[in-house]
């Protein structure tokens, strides 16, 4: 069963190609949602898929590329009336 979780990622996370990297580990575990950078420096992302993907994203988002420097990972569930079906960058 699908679920979907926002997830906002706080530190050196924008400058760093970390939507790009996202996007790729996304498709890579068959996660379907977006990436956006946020005015504030921080990172946002919806992901979406079975509790394996999501627990694997979450991890990998904690962590986040090489060149970044996460300090806080914060995901909230976020009920959708309509499930994305893609992964993609978002502005």
């Amino acid at each position: 069963m699908s679920r979907c979780l926002r997830v906002v990622i706080s530190g050196h996370v924008q400058g760093i190609c970390f939507r790009h990297y996202t996007r790729q580990k996304a498709l890579e575990l068959g996660i379907n949602g977006w990436v956006r950078n946020l005015p504030n420096g921080d990172v946002e992302a919806l992901i979406c898929g079975n509790g394996d993907q999501i627990a694997a994203m979450q991890a990998w988002l904690a962590m986040g590329p090489e060149h970044a420097r996460v300090t806080d990972c914060h995901a909230s569930p976020c009920n959708l009336p309509q499930l994305p079906v893609n992964f993609v960058i978002s502005t």
